[in-house]
């Protein structure tokens, strides 16, 4: 009985020490702390981001000006029709947009299908060649960048579309978050349609995949942000200035002794607009995605 009496003065105590901190509209001081370094924080890592954005919109002779001016004095598109005339820049742009979704769409199906087989069917070796596929996770690109070459060019496929395509049929990242997440996914589900007479791919079509729209998002997101930034694949691969992508575009504006700033400007933000639709329209998906993988399996 003491030692309750105890307890309950010691509860009684703690809860009384809370009410006594100072609160701000009925928020802790460290919250507040909490928000003003996050907020902070934010606005250093979108500086960077809105400075490219307005200097799209400024003069040639703003950009050099000093002290530096974030906002634009005297707005103007004329930087931004210079950049998407000076170079075929409609071209490049459909070339990106081609091979970015024709990889995305790739890995989505192939890292769905892989992660399908790796979550919900019992083979022997499975988990030896699922711990293959993540050893090349480890190996870093720089090092397959010269057999991935040697075998482009021993296929012939090196001045072509395919050459930007093929390197990326299928992803071990793509694989291990999809099996992840269809860990998640109840067995219960797949035999109940395989009562009902359903063919094992009509059961991943119809069953598994409808529900795997988080994880999709986030493995296209990842994908696609990936793939419309390559550049140094591109670069080596390509001779043919009608093959060009966006990045490889954006650098005809750089020379071995000059840079034209505005254009650079003006062609970023031209690029970076296809990033920024596909992450709203897919953001939700894309957060609910990243907490649920990974938490099973």
């Amino acid at each position: 009985m003491a030692r309750q009496t105890s307890a309950s003065i010691g509860l009684k105590d703690s809860l009384s020490a809370a009410s006594r901190r100072p609160r701000l509209l009925g928020i802790s001081w460290s919250q507040v702390v909490t928000f003003v370094v996050l907020a902070v924080g934010g606005a250093v890592m979108m500086f960077p981001f809105l400075w490219m954005v307005f200097s799209a919109f400024k003069p040639a002779a703003e950009l050099v000006t000093y002290p530096p001016l974030l906002f634009p004095i005297n707005p103007t598109l004329a930087t931004l029709e210079r950049a998407w005339s000076a170079v075929d820049f409609a071209h490049y742009f459909l070339n990106s947009m081609f091979v970015t979704v024709s990889i995305t769409l790739i890995e989505l199906f192939t890292s769905a299908l892989v992660g399908f087989v790796f979550a919900k069917y019992q083979f022997f070796g499975r988990n030896v060649l699922f711990i293959g596929i993540l050893a090349t996770m480890m190996v870093p690109w720089p090092v397959l960048l010269i057999p991935q070459y040697v075998v482009a060019l021993n296929l012939g496929l090196l001045n072509t579309r395919a050459v930007l395509i093929v390197p990326y049929l299928y992803s071990s990242f793509g694989i291990f978050l999809m099996r992840q997440f269809m860990h998640s996914i109840p067995d219960e589900l797949m035999d109940a349609a395989r009562i009902d007479g359903a063919s094992e791919p009509l059961i991943f079509a119809r069953v598994v995949l409808p529900l795997t729209g988080p994880a999709l998002a986030a493995l296209g997101i990842f994908t696609f942000m990936g793939q419309w930034d390559s550049f140094v694949w591109p670069l080596i691969t390509l001779s043919n200035e009608s093959l060009y992508t966006l990045p490889i575009g954006l650098a005809t504006f750089v020379g071995p002794r000059w840079s034209d700033q505005a254009a650079i400007n003006a062609g970023t933000f031209i690029t970076i607009i296809p990033v920024v639709i596909v992450f709203l329209l897919l953001q939700r998906r894309f957060i609910e995605g990243i907490a649920l993988t990974g938490l099973r399996g």
